[in-house]
Parts: structure tokens; C-alpha cells; sequence
């Protein structure tokens, strides 16, 4: 599996394994989580992507707990997670509405959290996790500064951000922002001609795809798309998840999908898509199915 440098010393695998469903599975032990991360491991995949408020905030202490069984796995993983969205649900339950919150008190409180709940000493990247309408860019820039200083956190980057919100946060930091974290997908193609990836692009910044398969509308797709990607899959004998995966890893923005499912059958195929080589006319085969039209 080839990796992405996101700074100089911190480098993610190309294919990322999301945890987001982790805590709806049925058997949520210590070893069954540590199957999922051997069979990732497996892969070349050693990025596993979290946030605190997956699994009703509890998520990563569902990781951390595998992670205790097993202290030589922290080692051999890079762990992604993220904060700032407060929800009335588990620890907040008391929360009055669903609300963001970038202040230092509380991105500084969420590390803490989620570095006792991981049972690690330090996060590799921390996502801002939805822009924040009222961020004070000061405030929370420099508290990822201090974060990253301290040794807390690695790198950090932030989630959902348009570019104009980036280049505020960014223009409060010394710290570069590493990534974006973007709904990215043959279901979602704004980002390929909104100028968001453009944007990315120009800065040489790597961009996560969240929900790269669309939620699974993809799978159950039965118009021209789903035709047309069943046909590539039948050319390189895997399943359209595959195809699907491909089509991000062929954008030369350096795209690192996303990928979740609490199936070890499932897990075992994700580097499926690395043997999927896309030509530049099957790319856009697939991007006029998605869009519904031949491009202008």
C-alpha cells in the first residue's frame, strides 16, 4: 500500500479505515476490533479514522480498549479523530441543542478525552470537525498551534471546510493545516468542479473522501452508473465498491478514501481497489453517469 506525506514525519496509508460504525456492531470486544485492525493491517491499511462523537461518543473508547488487549497495535497504526460538534447525545445528553464548539476550552477538554478514551499518549492528525458559524479563528488556531507544540497531536487539519474557511483558519496558525475531510463520491461529484479540490490542489494538501461509496447508494445503484460499474468490476474481477474507490484514487488531487464496514469479509477486499486501473475515458464513462449528462 503506498502512503501520503501529510507533514514532514507523519505519513497515512492511501486507503483509510473508518470507524464511524464501529460501536453499531453487534460484537464491539477487544479482539473483534483488533480483527478489524489485523485485517486492515493485512492490507498495507494503517490509518484508522475516528471521532469523538462516532459511536454516540463511543467509538474511540471502543478502539481504546482494543488497544489496551493489545499495546504493541498502537505502534503499528496512525489514529485520525476529531472534534467540535456537541450533540444531545451520551456524555452530552444534557446539551440543550446540537451545536458546534471550537473554543480552546473545549478542542483542548476533547483531546484530553479522547486520548485517555484511545489509551494512546498522542493523536497523529486532529480534524476540526464542521465548521464552527461562530469560530474565533485566533482562539481556535491557537489552540491547535499549542496542541501541536505540546506533542498532544501530531498534525492537524479540519473536516467539511470550504476553502474560504480554510484560509481563515490558516491565516490565525503556524501550524499548516494538513487535510480536509470532504463528502467526496461518484454519488457527490460537486467537489470536482466547485473548486474545492482546485483549491486543495494548489496547495499540495491531500483531501480525505468521507462516504466515498456514497452511503452505499452506489452498491444498490440500478441506473447506467451501477450498469457501467459492473461492467469495469467484471473487468478486473472485483466489485463495484472497488470501481467506486478507484475512480478518487485516479484524481491526481491525491484523494485518500475513507472506508467503513464492520464486515471482516468487507475489510479484507478494501486494498481491492488499488488493482483497479481506470483509463482517462472510463473515468469520465463513470462521471456522466453519475452527473447524468456528457460534460459540456
Amino acid at each position: 500500500m503506498d502512503r501520503v506525506n501529510l507533514t514532514d514525519d507523519l505519513s497515512l496509508s492511501r486507503l483509510v479505515y473508518g470507524m464511524w460504525r464501529i460501536g453499531d456492531d453487534a460484537d464491539t470486544s477487544p479482539a473483534h476490533v483488533q480483527a478489524k485492525i489485523e485485517a486492515c493491517l493485512d492490507q498495507g491499511i494503517t490509518t484508522m479514522d475516528q471521532a469523538d462523537i462516532y459511536g454516540d461518543y463511543t467509538a474511540e473508547a471502543i478502539l481504546g480498549a482494543a488497544l489496551r488487549q493489545s499495546p504493541g497495535l498502537r505502534d503499528r497504526v496512525e489514529i485520525i479523530t476529531k472534534c467540535d460538534i456537541v450533540a444531545p447525545i451520551g456524555k452530552y445528553s444534557d446539551a440543550p441543542c446540537k451545536h458546534y464548539d471550537t473554543s480552546a476550552g473545549h478542542i483542548r477538554a476533547s483531546v484530553d478525552n479522547s486520548l485517555r478514551d484511545m489509551a494512546t499518549d498522542r493523536i497523529d492528525l486532529l480534524l476540526i470537525h464542521r465548521p464552527d458559524p461562530l469560530m474565533d479563528a485566533d482562539e481556535t488556531g491557537a489552540a491547535l498551534d499549542a496542541l501541536v507544540a505540546e506533542g498532544k497531536v501530531r498534525a492537524v487539519g479540519v473536516s467539511n471546510f470550504r476553502p474560504w474557511d480554510v484560509e481563515l483558519l490558516q491565516s490565525r496558525m503556524t501550524t499548516r493545516l494538513a487535510t480536509n475531510q470532504i463528502e467526496i463520491s461518484l454519488a457527490a461529484v460537486a467537489p470536482f468542479t466547485n473548486g474545492d479540490l482546485a483549491f486543495h490542489q494548489r496547495r499540495r494538501e491531500p483531501v480525505m473522501a468521507w462516504s466515498p461509496l456514497g452511503g452505499g447508494r452506489l452498491m444498490t445503484d440500478h441506473g447506467e452508473l451501477g450498469k457501467r460499474m459492473d461492467r469495469m468490476a467484471s473487468e478486473w474481477g472485483v466489485d463495484r465498491s472497488a470501481v467506486a474507490v478507484a475512480f478518487l484514487l485516479r484524481h491526481p488531487a491525491t484523494i485518500l478514501p475513507v472506508l467503513g464496514t464492520n464486515s471482516l469479509a468487507r475489510i479484507a477486499k478494501i486494498a481491492d481497489a488499488r488493482t483497479v486501473d481506470l483509463s482517462r475515458v472510463q473515468w469520465f464513462q463513470l462521471y456522466e453517469a453519475a452527473t447524468g449528462q456528457e460534460v459540456p
